[in-house]
């Protein structure tokens, strides 16, 4: 496995038409939304669930799992030789290490393993910010209809017309922009390798074609810029390599923006010393 020897910072562009991105169990499952400004919002840990369910498919053992007793991993960590041989003091460390080797999005994205037998802390290397949309969203409530009902008393009480009604929440269109960074010094503290790198930038490009569903509707990644600096510590701040990526309503759009074309993304990638702008879609 390659080491990771520089920094990255990245752009993520992606849109949701007639789905809810993000749902907000707190508020009835309505699409998130900043309640100042009317942006919608989708959370960092939800962008990172999508990256976890791309990795195991792609063979990769994930900590976060679906069903998961996470307790029974960390104590899985315990029953191995390479930390049962270790003194007291230093299990939690040999713990540590052994979850990073195996769990994909620990050494990726850090983990609290101190919840049951010591695994101690991870600050992982790759972090993202909530993901905000472009301009403001409206999320729309439908009432849809199920021709069935659970129980035999419900078929009763209809006198066998046996309907179900619920509530369905979608944003028409929303098009999201969201900011990440990756951490060279961090990385090879947890074995963040540029192969997991790879397999990161392949599952942002890819997390939304197998994440499908009624409630999600077109989900799509419709850009991924990344900044590669030629040092570990970097040579921009990463707030002033965001600011060369924008993204415009474009002039010739009528009216309310329903598709990725009412939009224009516009890179400068002048000036830049000792940064390599990539546009990973192409």
């Amino acid at each position: 496995m390659s080491n990771l020897l520089k920094r990255y910072d990245f752009v993520l562009l992606f849109d949701v038409q007639d789905g809810n991105p993000n749902g907000d169990p707190d508020a009835g499952n309505l699409p998130r939304i900043d309640a100042e400004t009317g942006m919608g919002l989708v959370t960092d840990v939800c962008l990172k669930r999508k990256v976890r369910n791309y990795v195991q498919m792609s063979g990769q053992d994930i900590f976060v799992k679906e069903k998961a007793v996470l307790n029974t991993l960390i104590g899985e960590a315990y029953q191995q030789a390479e930390v049962k041989s270790k003194e007291k003091r230093e299990k939690t460390e040999a713990a540590r290490n052994w979850m990073c080797s195996k769990y994909y999005d620990i050494r990726s994205f850090g983990a609290v393993m101190s919840t049951g037998e010591n695994a101690g802390q991870v600050r992982g290397p790759v972090q993202m910010t909530f993901a905000r949309s472009v301009e403001p969203i409206v999320a729309l409530e439908h009432s849809i209809t199920r021709m069935a009902v659970a129980t035999e008393a419900e078929a009763e009480k209809q006198s066998g017309d046996n309907r179900t009604m619920g509530r369905k929440y979608t944003v028409p269109y929303g098009l999201y922009l969201s900011h990440g960074f990756i951490s060279a010094h961090l990385a090879n503290q947890t074995g963040f390798s540029e192969e997991d790198l790879k397999l990161f930038w392949e599952a942002l490009q890819n997390m939304f074609e197998h994440d499908r569903s009624a409630a999600r509707g077109m989900m799509s990644t419709r850009g991924l810029y990344v900044f590669e600096h030629s040092t570990a510590l970097g040579n921009a701040p990463a707030h002033k390599l965001f600011e060369r990526i924008k993204v415009e309503r474009n002039p010739e759009s009528d009216g309310t923006a329903r598709s990725f074309d009412d939009y224009v993304v516009t890179v400068d990638d002048s000036g830049l010393e000792g940064v390599t702008l990539h546009n990973m879609l192409g």
